[in-house]
């Protein structure tokens, strides 16, 4: 998973707006990050291992000269945690483009091989978001011009789409044209345009790092669809794709998405509010028998779920952890080991909401139970009667394929166990899973427009592409994580 930023800033430098997008979608990336920025005909490029605020707490803002730039924040799904794989990527040969992805292609092999094929160009890393680059230079390359037209643009991007199958967003500089923006035809990956007062444009994977810098929200980039900002301003848009069916990532409204953006005319907020009227409405009916004295959410992100479950039970709402604000999200931290550590590291119980109390406990999800158990044990340990647990999504038994760090079928708990099996292995006295049809309801409720949602994770169902066991093997097998196995 990872976080885009592309500005059009209509006066003075880009870097500084596009940092502080940046820090707006730390959370969707934390192993490195980048910026590239476009001065006249030149591409200034700085990236490096790391957060936003380390990156670039002693960059000499002169090597960022523009007022056009893209940005990336990283979590790497595929290929390993390098600088070299750190994004933008920028190539001068035989076209001056930079270019940020957030996703995953899941033809890359080919396309890859195609383009080594004709020796078009060498590849120095196993990063997906490379043979992309390269591709949109080697198609641009195909026109024989010097200077491309918004036409000529439309023209190439039509083709990228027809060549690329998974789900993918990318904001791109192209020199003699600007900003270039599009998301794949089935709008998996979120994309958003804003403007401000003065005619500046900003692009970023959320609405609420448009927002947070003061801009207003136009609209989400439609799937299959093309925008261009030209670097006198203008804004062309063009839907390039129009007959493939709309499915958003469902688990960007259960987990990674902050609440205060809206994802596709959804309310992550909202959609976090519904799913715990299910999942409070579940547990009336179908688990009333469970004494319980308390709820409480696991930090951060099932805290709105907790509040509407507690609401529809009648029950007591409590914080039950404090949490240290500089420990990132484990779930999206690299190694198996040192997920473990952070999950130490970073909560801490309150024990006197614990004490000979019956604990329901509110998560947003179960994926690798290691958090779970961890917390569960907690909370015996401060004193509790009985440990509930409760997950606002549904169990986690797939391989996501589009850029979601849920490679490894092994890693995940609900892959080879049943529901009783998983509650004994985290210690719960009870485990209660959210219903999938609730869970889809809870966000196409917010925009009934969308029929279906790209819910892999939960179902085995992929939306795009020949997806063969060999490639789910093979994914598996490429994972950066240095301690796929778990013990």
């Amino acid at each position: 998973m990872c976080g885009l930023v592309g500005l059009y800033q209509k006066e003075g430098e880009a870097l500084q707006r596009i940092f502080d997008g940046l820090i707006q979608v730390q959370h969707r990336g934390q192993d490195a990050g980048g910026i590239c920025t476009l001065q006249s005909s030149k591409i200034n490029t700085h990236k490096e291992l790391g957060l936003i605020s380390e990156i670039f707490r002693n960059i000499d803002i002169n090597i960022l000269k523009g007022n056009i730039g893209i940005g990336h924040v990283r979590y790497p799904t595929a290929g390993t945690d390098n600088v070299n794989e750190a994004q933008p990527f920028h190539t001068t040969n035989p076209i001056n483009i930079a270019l940020a992805h957030n996703g995953t292609l899941t033809n890359s092999d080919e396309i890859k091989a195609k383009l080594t094929k004709l020796n078009f160009c060498q590849f120095n890393t196993n990063s997906d978001s490379e043979v992309l680059l390269n591709l949109l230079s080697y198609e641009l390359f195909k026109t024989n011009k010097n200077e491309f037209s918004n036409k000529d643009i439309l023209d190439v991007l039509k083709r990228i789409f027809n060549q690329c199958q998974g789900g993918y967003a990318v904001v791109a500089l192209i020199s003699g044209i600007g900003l270039v923006a599009f998301r794949d035809p089935n709008g998996i990956r979120p994309l958003a345009l804003g403007k401000n007062h003065n005619g500046s444009y900003l692009l970023a994977s959320e609405s609420s790092a448009i927002t947070s810098l003061g801009f207003e929200v136009l609209k989400d980039v439609k799937p299959g669809e093309a925008i261009i900002i030209n670097c006198d301003g203008s804004l062309e848009e063009k839907h390039l794709i129009k007959d493939m069916q709309h499915t958003p990532c469902l688990f960007e409204y259960v987990y990674f998405s902050r609440p205060d953006s809206t994802i596709d005319s959804i309310s992550v907020h909202k959609s976090r509010l519904r799913m715990g009227d299910y999942l409070g409405e579940k547990i009336a009916t179908q688990y009333s028998h469970l004494n319980i004295d308390v709820v409480i959410p696991v930090p951060d992100t099932s805290r709105t779920a907790a509040m509407q479950v507690a609401h529809r039970l009648g029950k007591k709402y409590r914080e039950g952890f404090m949490k240290n604000r500089y420990i990132g999200r484990t779930f999206i931290m690299p190694g198996q080991i040192t997920r473990k550590k952070s999950i130490e590291q970073k909560l801490n119980p309150i024990e006197i909401e614990f004490q000979d109390k019956n604990v329901l406990l509110v998560d947003d999800s179960i994926v690798r139970g290691n958090t779970s158990k961890k917390i569960v044990q907690m909370v015996r340990n401060n004193g509790a009667k009985k440990v509930f647990f409760a997950s606002a999504s549904p169990p986690v038994r797939y391989q996501n394929i589009y850029g979601i760090d849920m490679p490894a079928t092994k890693e995940l708990i609900a892959s080879n166990k049943s529901i009783e099996e998983i509650k004994n292995h985290i210690g719960a006295d009870e485990l209660i899973y959210q219903d999938l049809e609730d869970l889809i309801l809870s966000a196409k409720r917010g925009n009934p427009d969308i029929i279906e949602f790209e819910d892999s994770v939960f179902t085995g169902k992929y939306r795009t592409g020949n997806i063969t066991n060999e490639y789910l093997d093979e994914l598996e097998k490429s994972r950066c994580d240095k301690a796929r196995v778990i013990g």
